[in-house]
């Protein structure tokens, strides 16, 4: 919504009010958040492909709306559902990707949804481009984004559901099926044992309830995932990503969609490295690894901006640092962040684990976006950017103590190493 947004502000009559132009492209954090914490009990109740079906309402609804919007109030509706639907939708997808993948190939399968966001992105900036000369393009882009929604309705009729939610419902054939047909014949017996082993210690109702999340193990993993969305956050993604822009000006790329197109294309490239890496390295080392670089990044871009060296020189090191940032967090610190807090989870609280710790993404996001602007005038570049420098830092520090190495790991065998009431089994 950043590149069309003075059109919709000057067709529905709030053009040049600069607070409810940021409401209709922030709303949709509100609608994240609300739907983050609401996906936990919707998967526990119906599974994840069935309520991927269900989550497609409110994406293609909130599109439809925001199309055909010809008031404030319509718009925010529409902006609204969408992110109600973002919500649901950020959370479901790892855990259904972390339920379904072969252990072997869990780490690759699962930064596929990393992939994904890329290239969305990237179809999106190329849709967003001839809004800057046709005033109305903004309603056939919003047209567009319900094409999406009716895609994964339809498809997710010809996916296959969890199988370890299945084994938790009692549709036990039906799970053997799956395990059978996705992860080879010689796995099902095992699968089966380990889920059923998981269950009869957690207990056998589909439903978790919140407080559940206060008792280990499962405190110490929301508490990681919390954290590492928080630090991934205030690490300064979001502000970067925001200021590559200008950062881009300075050495006469003009066009904003041109150098989002850049950054796009890196984080992609990003993406790509950490889909060969994650089953190679492992979480723990792409995370560590990543927020080293992204603190040297952002290092980089301070010492170009405090230090006395040619001004030239100081624009190259600025994209330069700006371009290292995006790739080395694209390798570990975003697809390893939601992969790796549904692989600690229990099976009984994964759904509610992920909907926390999103819920925290999405608060962070939002007060990031608020304040980055301010800082960054206040205070300048070269600050803000050395403490998203120190967060990164942080960051790398945490992940060193507090994560779990998960490769090569099947989900019920973490999930035992955690859990320290875990009855012992039998050879």
């Amino acid at each position: 919504m950043n590149g069309p947004i003075v059109s919709v502000a000057r067709e529905l009559g709030f053009e040049g009010n600069s607070i409810l132009e940021g409401l209709v492209v922030s709303i949709f954090i509100g609608g994240a958040f609300i739907g983050s914490l609401s996906s936990g009990l919707l998967v526990d109740k119906f599974g994840c492909r069935r309520t991927l079906q269900i989550d497609t309402i409110p994406l293609i609804l909130g599109a439809l709306i925001s199309a055909q919007a010809h008031s404030l109030d319509e718009i925010l509706w529409g902006r609204f559902l969408v992110g109600l639907g973002i919500g649901v939708n950020t959370v479901l997808v790892p855990i259904y990707i972390s339920e379904v993948a072969p252990t072997k190939y869990r780490g690759s399968l699962g930064t596929l949804c990393q992939m994904g966001t890329c290239l969305g992105i990237i179809v999106s900036l190329f849709l967003g481009i001839p809004s800057e000369d046709d005033p109305h393009w903004w309603r056939t882009m919003l047209y567009i984004a319900t094409i999406p929604g009716f895609i994964i309705s339809l498809g997710m009729q010809f996916a296959v559901e969890s199988p370890r939610w299945l084994c938790k419902a009692g549709r036990l054939n039906e799970a053997k099926a799956i395990i059978r047909s996705l992860w080879g014949v010689s796995e099902v017996d095992r699968a089966i044992e380990e889920f059923q082993a998981v269950i009869k210690n957690d207990g056998s109702d589909l439903d978790s309830n919140w407080l559940e999340l206060l008792e280990e193990p499962h405190s110490r993993v929301a508490f990681i995932g919390g954290t590492l969305f928080f630090l991934q956050q205030f690490a300064g993604i979001n502000g970067v990503l925001y200021f590559s822009s200008l950062t881009f000006q300075d050495v006469g790329i003009t066009s904003g969609a041109l150098a989002s197109l850049f950054v796009g294309v890196t984080n992609f490239a990003g993406a790509l490295c950490a889909l060969y890496l994650m089953d190679r390295q492992g979480r723990q080392r792409l995370l560590i690894g990543s927020y080293l670089g992204m603190a040297v990044s952002m290092f980089l871009i301070v010492y170009s901006i405090i230090s006395p060296v040619d001004e030239q020189l100081g624009h190259n090191l600025s994209i330069l640092g700006t371009l290292m940032y995006v790739f080395t967090f694209a390798i570990g610190a975003g697809p390893v962040t939601g992969l790796i807090i549904p692989e600690l989870s229990s099976t009984r609280t994964r759904g509610k684990i992920m909907g926390f710790s999103f819920s925290v993404h999405w608060v962070c996001n939002f007060v990031v976006g608020l304040y980055f602007l301010e800082l960054v005038e206040k205070l300048g570049v070269a600050p803000v950017y050395a403490s998203f420098g120190g967060v990164s830092l942080l960051s790398a520090i945490f992940a060193y103590y507090f994560i779990v190495e998960t490769k090569g790991r099947s989900l019920e065998e973490i999930e035992m190493s955690l859990n320290r009431n875990f009855p012992p089994r039998d050879n």
